[in-house]
């Protein structure tokens, strides 16, 4: 019997170095992981205990005895709390986590503390203490106080609350995280059941087997820690997180195999589930369009990347903003890539929306003044390296204002984008056309001559003239003068350009209206086509 209570001291005194050393090595690390400090706690109080019942085991006497049970009172009291603690953490339960919890769940085992320390005065915690009858060994029996029984209410009670936690988040755990899930049931399972064995007197010679229960789920913490990451974040609280963000997210390996996608990653990708492990992300983003597919070969999973694609999402093509980024193991080795999906189609939409509303007429749809400026500018400026000449053509609807005053301004819009249709049918590829004001227009004409742009004005003003608008009250004939001009030097600006042709203009309807005049910059002539 004393080579086994010898056994059993080395054993649990292993337990206790154990237990310090997962403290320390916890409070060393200090990851992101919220519930660290209950785990620290949890391990520190675990070696006080297995520290203490060891030494208990090698006393004597009872008084000496009873000060390391006492000994023992200082840390046991504490770690099921804690443990608890750890796990809502680890369940992702922290918003439940309050002060007033903590403060009830470490309250009673403080009371406790002090009452085992105090027992001689008020023996509410134990009735009495006595050696076991036919032991070959001095060890203690104890009759049960009232505050015996809260106290142990409350061990079993956050024993049975962490594992009926872990059992309810257990068929929401990935494979990947249940090992850890696993080994931390099992650490709240096996000191359950040996202090339930031991209240029962189940155990061999009444001795109560939780610390050496605890050398071997200090082991497996310790696995689980170097092996699983266990305390580097909480899986279940990450899981959740993972899987309520609204942004899609993908993982990929080295080989750009999927390993792990979110719920929202389902709504953007057809045929994405779990059937999708380990096929290779081109695969699943061939439906996705061209756009998607480019990205896929031709980013570097070393790299962080951002790009906005064209994405096709059952027949809708939406704009995604698409962010990689490499994932890393610990030791910084690459490990694969993290791709995140955000859907940013409604302001993708509004910045065209925008765009347009900088850009173009509202009510004809072509360039608005400011916007044929800054493209005509930049036309005229590139002209000369190109050795192709550049023509302005101003033209400007005959007695408009008469159009409205006698038919109404909806008809004048009306006429207004008559024009423009009639001179769209006209354009050539890389012409620029503007609203330069009210009902005037403005054309900018890349290599085209003086001569040319005025034959393009006559078939305008020919169309113009011998079509109709056709309203309920009849229709509308419109004509419209015209004012050309070519930039005849190479350092003429637009502003200078769109003078001569004004003047022009100005010739035409001083001089009859629905006419052309064209300016050569010396002089101003009227055309007439052959």
């Amino acid at each position: 019997m004393e080579s086994m209570i010898s056994n059993y001291i080395v054993i649990v005194s292993i337990s206790g170095v154990l237990n310090a050393l997962l403290a320390l090595f916890a409070y060393h690390k200090r990851t992101e992981f919220a519930g660290t400090r209950a785990f620290i706690l949890s391990s520190f109080a675990s070696a006080v205990y297995t520290f203490g019942f060891a030494l208990e085991l090698s006393g004597s006497t009872m008084r000496e005895i009873g000060f390391w049970i006492k000994v023992e009172y200082l840390g046991m009291p504490f770690i099921a709390p804690s443990s608890l603690l750890m796990i809502m953490y680890f369940t992702g339960l922290e918003r439940l986590i309050r002060k007033g919890l903590v403060t009830v769940l470490y309250a009673i085992p403080f009371i406790s503390t002090v009452l085992v320390w105090t027992n001689d005065y008020h023996h509410l915690f134990y009735h009495s203490m006595h050696f076991r009858e036919g032991a070959p060994a001095p060890l203690i029996d104890i009759v049960m106080g009232p505050w015996y029984i809260v106290h142990g209410s409350l061990t079993f009670g956050c024993m049975l609350a962490g594992m009926c936690l872990i059992l309810w988040q257990w068929n929401r755990m990935k494979r990947v995280y249940r090992r850890q899930l696993s080994i931390i049931f099992i650490g709240q399972f096996l000191p359950a059941l040996g202090a339930f064995l031991y209240l029962v007197d189940a155990t061999p010679y009444g001795m109560d087997p939780v610390p050496v229960i605890m050398s071997v789920t200090s082991l497996l913490y310790i696995w689980a820690i170097f092996s699983r990451g266990m305390l580097t974040a909480a899986p279940i609280a990450r899981e959740n997180l993972f899987e309520s963000m609204r942004d899609g997210v993908l993982v990929t390996d080295l080989s750009d195999m999927l390993v792990d996608y979110n719920q929202a990653a389902t709504d953007m990708l057809q045929g994405l589930d779990a059937s999708a492990i380990g096929k290779p992300l081109a695969q699943l983003f061939l439906q996705a369009g061209p756009d998607a597919v480019d990205y896929v070969m031709n980013s570097d999973p070393q790299l962080s990347e951002e790009r906005e694609l064209g994405w096709n999402i059952r027949g809708e093509t939406r704009s995604y903003q698409v962010r990689s980024s490499p994932v890393q193991k610990h030791g910084g080795h690459l490990a694969g890539r993290m791709i995140m999906l955000i859907d940013v189609t409604e302001r993708t939409l509004l910045q065209e929306k925008l765009i347009q509303l900088a850009t173009i007429d509202s009510l004809t749809g072509i360039c608005n003044r400011m916007h044929f400026m800054e493209l005509s500018r930049r036309l005229l400026e590139d002209a000369p390296g190109s050795l192709t000449p550049v023509s302005v053509i101003l033209l400007d609807i005959d007695f408009f204002k008469s159009i409205n005053d006698r038919y109404g301004h909806h008809y004048g819009d009306m006429a207004l984008q008559h024009v423009v249709a009639v001179c769209n049918r006209h354009l050539r590829e890389g012409d620029i056309f503007g609203r330069y004001g009210g009902e005037e227009f403005v054309l900018c004409l890349p290599g085209t001559s003086l001569k040319q742009a005025a034959l393009l004005s006559e078939a305008i003003r020919k169309d113009i003239e011998h079509s109709s608008i056709y309203t309920i009250s009849g229709s509308i004939n419109v004509t419209a003068s015209f004012g050309v001009a070519e930039a005849f030097r190479d350092n003429l600006s637009l502003e200078e350009l769109l003078s001569e042709a004004d003047h022009a203009l100005y010739s035409s309807k001083r001089n009859g209206r629905n006419a052309i005049h064209l300016s050569s910059g010396s002089a101003i002539t009227h055309f007439t086509p052959v």
